[in-house]
C-alpha cells in the first residue's frame, strides 16, 4: 500500500528486533512525544504500516517487522508570522541561535495555535529549513515551554541534516543550569537511568526498566541553605530528561510543577535554563560555542538565596 505523501508532515521508520506485544503499546513506549490514543488514531486512518500493509492496534509485533509511521500535517493550524520579540544571539546564512524565553512554546500544537517560537521565527527570519514540515520549520531540537535558553535553528535543509546528525551522534554539547531542592554532597556525578512513559500517567515520564537509555552528567556550581545550583550536561536527549533524572536522585528541579514538590521557589515555572551550546558549523566545519545568561527571575532568585545563606 502507498501513502499520499503530499500531506505528510513527518515520517518515522522502525525495525523490530524482538517480539514486543501490541503495536499500539510498543509504539507508545518508543515514541516519546506520541500518546497511545494518537497512535491508535493513526492506525485507524491507515497511517501506520507494518511491512507496507495497514495494521490493527492489537497486532502483535514480530521480529524483523518494518514499521512506518506517517504523521499528517495538522490541517487546522495555519501558521502565520507574528511580530513577537525574539532574542537572536547569532545568525548567518545557515543557522540562527535563539535565546528562548521561559513560557514560550517552541512549535504549534494542540492548544498552541499562536504565540509560539515558530510564529516568531517566521516573522524575524526569512529562510527556514523545511525538513520538519510547515508546523516546525527550522526546528532542530526543542525545549519545554517553561525551560529557557539556547536553541539552534536551521535555515536550510543541508544545515538541518548536519545539525541533526550531531545531535544523534552526541557530538553536539548541551549544558543546562538548574536550581534543585536540597544540598548535594557530591561535587559531580552521572545519572545513567533509562526513561520511558510513566505507566500510571501517560503524560509524564519516569525512570523505568525497559525505557530508553538516558545519561546526564552534573556538577555543583553553588550550594545554598536548602538548594543547589547545578550544571547538567546531556549525553542523550530524552523528553523531560533532566527533570526526571533529578527527581530520581531526590533533588527535583525547583519550580517544577510536574516532577517537583509544591512547596518551592517562587518563579515562572521550573528553574531550568539551557545555558551553553557547542557544535560544528555545518558549512565552515568550525567549532561554535554560545552561552546565554539565565533569565532575570533566575538571577534574582540566586541573589536572594546567597543572602539567605550568609545569615
Amino acid at each position: 500500500m502507498s501513502i499520499n505523501e503530499e500531506n505528510i508532515e513527518e515520517t518515522i521508520f522502525l525495525k523490530v528486533t524482538k517480539e514486543e506485544g501490541r503495536i499500539d503499546k510498543y509504539l507508545a513506549s518508543e515514541l516519546d512525544d506520541m500518546s497511545r490514543s494518537k497512535i491508535q488514531l493513526l492506525i485507524e486512518e491507515e497511517n501506520i504500516l507494518v511491512n507496507d500493509e495497514p495494521t490493527k492496534a492489537n497486532y502483535k509485533v514480530q521480529p524483523n517487522d518494518k514499521i512506518g509511521i506517517f504523521i499528517p500535517e495538522a490541517e487546522l493550524i495555519d501558521v502565520q508570522p507574528e511580530n513577537i520579540p525574539l532574542d537572536i544571539l547569532y545568525e548567518d546564512s545557515d543557522l540562527a541561535i535563539i535565546n528562548k524565553p521561559q513560557g514560550m512554546v517552541v512549535h504549534p500544537g494542540a492548544g498552541h495555535n499562536d504565540g509560539t517560537l515558530v510564529h516568531a521565527l517566521l516573522y524575524h527570519i526569512d529562510d527556514l529549513s523545511g525538513i520538519n514540515g510547515k508546523i516546525r520549520p527550522g526546528i532542530v531540537h526543542r525545549l519545554d515551554k517553561d525551560t529557557s535558553g539556547i536553541l539552534v535553528i536551521a535555515k536550510n535543509d543541508e544545515a538541518h541534516v548536519h545539525l541533526s546528525k550531531q545531535l544523534q551522534d552526541r557530538s553536539m554539547k548541551r549544558k543546562y543550569w538548574t536550581l534543585v531542592h536540597g544540598v548535594l554532597s557530591h561535587n559531580h556525578g552521572t545519572i545513567d537511568a533509562p526513561i520511558g512513559r510513566d505507566p500510571k500517567n501517560r503524560q509524564e515520564f519516569t525512570v523505568i526498566t525497559g525505557g530508553k537509555e538516558a545519561v546526564s552528567h552534573f556538577r555543583v556550581l553553588e550550594r545554598f541553605k536548602d538548594y543547589s545550583l547545578l550544571e547538567v550536561s546531556l549525553e542523550t536527549g530524552r523528553t523531560h530528561q533532566i527533570r526526571v533524572h533529578l527527581k530520581y536522585i531526590n533533588h527535583p528541579v525547583a519550580g517544577d510543577e510536574t516532577y517537583g514538590p509544591k512547596k518551592t521557589l517562587a518563579g515562572k515555572g521550573q528553574f531550568l535554563h539551557a545555558h551553553t551550546l557547542e557544535f560544528i558549523h555545518p558549512q565552515t566545519n568550525q567549532p561554535m560555542k554560545f552561552e546565554a545568561p539565565v533569565p532575570e527571575v533566575f538571577e534574582d532568585t540566586l541573589e536572594q538565596l546567597r543572602r539567605e545563606s550568609n545569615y
